[in-house]
């Protein structure tokens, strides 16, 4: 009992952003997000446009009591741009599910969507990547060389993890679970 409950001390008041990128393993961050939730963390969502295929804002807002943000050019945002502000915001900026696409954008500096170019404006000893693609994928040479990139500047890397893929085979690529994710973070704090 004693462990929970200095789990959840460890996270109270702590400012997360939970990227979430067009992945099948998006199903797994609603739970996730929950998850910090329930440990006291501040949580706000970025979603790339392609997230929106696999899981809903209304399921962010709902959980995290946040608007979730998806729009580089929103004409309703405050006046502050939004990429600075959230950068200004959070403590950790965690993306899970991470594709190939979105850690090759971050590796190459590409900012054209609001999470690529809030990537760019936080500082990498802030960022942790949960990588989810297929084996094919992740085994890829230039896949390696952008995590090995990443890595090098500071970011962290939780995963990926051996199992099922949404292919139906059996390979590393596989987004953690969420409970293995909120270890890490833990880690990241503690």
């Amino acid at each position: 009992m004693r462990q929970v409950s200095a789990n959840k001390k460890m996270l109270k008041n702590k400012k997360i952003i939970v990227g979430i990128t067009g992945s099948i393993a998006a199903y797994k961050t609603p739970l996730l997000a929950s998850l910090l939730v329930s440990e006291g963390a501040k949580v706000k969502t970025v979603m790339t446009g392609n997230a929106g295929f696999f899981v809903g804002k209304l399921t962010f807002r709902t959980l995290t009591k946040n608007p979730v943000y998806s729009d580089l050019f929103d004409p309703d945002a405050d006046f502050d741009p939004e990429h600075i502000a959230l950068a200004d915001w959070c403590d950790l900026l965690l993306i899970a599910p991470a594709t190939a696409n979105i850690i090759s954008k971050i590796a190459a500096g590409i900012c054209d969507d609001l999470l690529s170019t809030l990537a760019l404006s936080v500082k990498s000893e802030k960022t942790m990547i949960v990588p989810a693609m297929n084996s094919k994928m992740w085994l890829k040479p230039v896949t390696k060389r952008n995590v090995e990139a990443l890595k090098k500047d500071g970011c962290l890397f939780s995963g990926p993890a051996k199992g099922r893929l949404a292919c139906g085979q059996d390979g590393e690529g596989r987004m953690p679970e969420p409970a293995d994710i909120l270890r890490a973070v833990r880690d990241y704090f503690g």
